[in-house]
């Protein structure tokens, strides 16, 4: 039996004792135990056959395998080094390649089938008649129906995608890593316009590389400053040239990676019995297939699309009534500088103006406030020294609800470092919940971002974006740690795509109010609330270009839809971006000269084999939802604890349980209502 401590099961994970050249012998093990369940279950005399010994057997045949890849998958988004690089890659198809053979595999699914169809299967009921359905369909969707042949091509083929989706994610890691522009002493003045807290951020990070002046990266607390502010548009097209060419250029290029990836998923929907990935992969969510996911994209299109045309034009008759030119196209480069000044100039706001009355610790104890208001939860913090983390920055916490009952533990981690992936992110480490002799087990799960870290002296001073994405990332959070579901591949956030958003997006709405803004928007250093004066226009301005930011979810998601459902289309490399551009060509804001696509970076559909790929609409799926469920507190009180605590057993605890539509319309009692998305952005008619 291995020892590697990638196994070992206990709550509190020691990191410091994780080391690559455990990820080799310890998922090797696993990978081995694993397979020796599969074939016990495979194996059974049809005599012998029971529900436990075949669903829920399968069930538990991955869960050392998936703690400890788990582990290894999270500690190279956020330690990423050569070493675990090479380890976690010279395991990856065989874990791949182990996963897709689960469903494939003849005499397991031949056991599985018999099972559901004997008299026993008749007794079972509740969530394991849902388990046993949704584990059939999961093997029929996976191609456990496919002749040996194919099934074997399939196999190969979702190693060959694991391979190809992991590079394209390191490309994208090391070419933003790769870039920098250094100002030098001598040319302060081109840094005018620039926050006084993104210059020190800029000075911190250049002595941290023995430099002189001031240092600039692709992370986006850097980009987001820097490309609003600065004055020096030549500095401004520096960075956004080498922004739109991550992993576009050798040695980090992801073109023939994309040709590839796509060419695989279209193979996979063949093998399958699909015209497309698209309807593969959204048969069984709430869309149910790529034309339906369109449609929804075309009907957001057509509400915003008369707003769109005029916020595009407001922008340019805006420059060049302040410039004294033509009016026309502004280069990709100057939309968000000359969009700033615009909402400057009509509201009078300057965002930059909130993040004194945001530090990052205040906002935190307001969220952990909040979520005790409305859903009767405490968070305790566990000190440094008492939970080991995977870097010193890092935070554990407990979540506890009235009975001070401990519903699961979650580590922190808010700051870029340049071993850390982008973006922001929840995933979970450790599945708890109910089990069927009425204990229940802990979960353990994780947030990470890259928010504005803490300058001189001074704490982390968010924009109102980042505390969104804080709560945004909360929110996934607490659908995994309040899951009540018994099966544990069925609880917290393993739940229909386009629903998984619901949980999360809802909570950004409580930055926007008053009252719980009053729990956390405090001063700094007086403690003072936001002024009433700057709140007014800042709620005055929340819709400020609200058309050309709805217009860019759709424009990704028909991009990434479109990608999904024309292949053929993409036999080459240069026909990617070709139509890329043309399924976006009616929602981007007109610019000269005309931006690429983001296709060469996109992490969310092609960094992992599926991911959100095809299913980039979700967010938009789901904001409908989330606006809808949200009046619900806007109606009975934005701290009701009833309505909350309905959204917790309703929703939250939930996982996949239920059908997604008839759990929200258990919580709303009706059929999502679209217009509540479109009054809150300003484009209902």
């Amino acid at each position: 039996m291995s020892t590697s401590p990638l196994l070992n099961p206990d709550f509190h994970i020691r990191w410091s004792e994780l080391k690559p050249e455990h990820v080799g012998p310890g998922i090797a093990a696993a990978l081995q135990r694993a397979q020796a369940s599969i074939d016990v279950i495979a194996g059974q005399s049809a005599a012998s056959l029971s529900y436990e010994s075949t669903f829920l057997a399968l069930e538990k045949a991955t869960e050392e395998l998936n703690a400890a890849w788990g582990k290894v998958s999270h500690i190279q988004s956020v330690a990423d080094s050569p070493a675990w690089r090479e380890a976690q890659n010279a395991m990856l198809a065989k874990v791949t390649g182990f996963y897709a053979s689960i469903p494939l595999h003849a005499a397991l699914w031949e056991s599985l089938q018999a099972f559901s169809r004997s008299a026993a299967a008749t007794a079972v009921a509740g969530i394991h008649r849902r388990f046993m359905t949704e584990t059939l369909n999961d093997f029929r969707q996976a191609g456990a129906d496919l002749p040996a042949e194919k099934r074997a091509r399939l196999e190969a083929l979702q190693s060959e995608l694991a391979e190809l989706t992991q590079k394209y994610g390191e490309n994208v890691l090391d070419a933003t890593n790769a870039w920098q522009l250094v100002v030098p002493e001598t040319e302060e003045a081109r840094l005018a316009g620039l926050p006084a807290h993104a210059k020190a951020a800029a000075r911190r990070s250049a002595e941290s590389k023995g430099l002189a002046g001031w240092r600039f990266t692709l992370h986006m607390p850097s980009v987001e400053p820097f490309m609003t502010y600065v004055e020096d548009a030549g500095l401004r097209c520096e960075m956004w040239t080498a922004s739109s060419r991550v992993g576009a250029l050798p040695p980090h290029d992801n073109s023939g990676l994309i040709v590839r990836i796509l060419a695989l998923r279209a193979e996979k929907a063949r093998l399958l019995g699909k015209l497309q990935f698209a309807d593969l992969t959204l048969e069984r969510r709430m869309a149910k297939s790529g034309a339906r996911a369109e449609q929804f994209l075309e009907e957001i299109n057509t509400c915003a699309a008369p707003a769109f045309a005029r916020e595009c034009r407001e922008l340019e008759e805006h420059k060049a009534q302040v410039t004294g030119g033509e009016a026309g196209p502004l280069a990709p480069w100057e939309i968000m500088f000359w969009a700033e000044r615009l909402r400057q100039s009509r509201y009078d706001f300057d965002e930059e103006i909130l993040r004194p009355y945001l530090p990052m610790n205040a906002v935190i104890a307001g969220l952990f406030a909040l979520v005790g208001k409305i859903f009767g939860l405490s968070v305790i913090e566990r000190r440094s020294g008492e939970v080991e983390t995977w870097h010193a920055e890092v935070c554990f916490y407990e979540l506890r609800d009235r009975s001070d009952q401990l519903l699961g533990s979650f580590y922190a981690d808010w700051h870029p470092r340049e071993s850390k992936r982008g973006g922001a992110w929840m995933n979970y480490l450790i599945t708890g919940g109910p089990s069927a002799d009425g204990q229940r087990a802990p979960h353990l799960g994780l947030i990470c971002g890259n928010m504005t870290p803490p300058a001189d002296g001074q704490p982390a001073l968010l924009t109102h974006r980042e505390v969104e994405t804080v709560f945004h990332e909360f929110g996934h959070l607490l659908h995994h740690l309040l899951g009540e579901v018994e099966i544990k591949s069925m609880n917290g956030v393993n739940v229909a795509w386009d629903f998984v958003e619901l949980p999360s997006q809802i909570l950004e709405n409580w930055t926007w109010e008053r009252a719980s803004l009053d729990l956390f928007a405090r001063h700094y250093q007086t403690g003072a609330r936001i002024p009433e004066e700057v709140f007014a226009k800042m709620m005055a301005a929340r819709n400020f270009r609200s058309a050309c930011s709805t217009m860019r979810q759709v424009a990704l998601a028909k991009m990434d839809l479109g990608l999904h459902m024309r292949t053929e289309a993409v036999a080459t490399e240069g026909e990617v971006e070709m139509l890329a551009r043309s399924l976006m060509a009616n929602c981007l804001v007109p610019t000269e000269p005309p931006a690429p696509s983001i296709v060469k970076r996109f992490t969310h559909i092609f960094s992992e084999p599926t991911g959100y790929a095809a299913g980039y609409y979700s967010y938009k799926w789901a904001e409908v939802l989330e606006a809808d469920a949200f009046t619900r507190f806007q109606n009975e009180g934005i701290f009701n604890a009833s309505v909350g605590a309905e959204f917790v057993t309703k929703i939250l605890s939930k996982g996949n349980s239920a059908d997604p539509a008839d759990l929200f319309r258990d919580f709303m009692g009706r059929e999502p209502d679209p217009r509540a998305l479109l009054l809150r952005s300003g484009l209902a008619v």
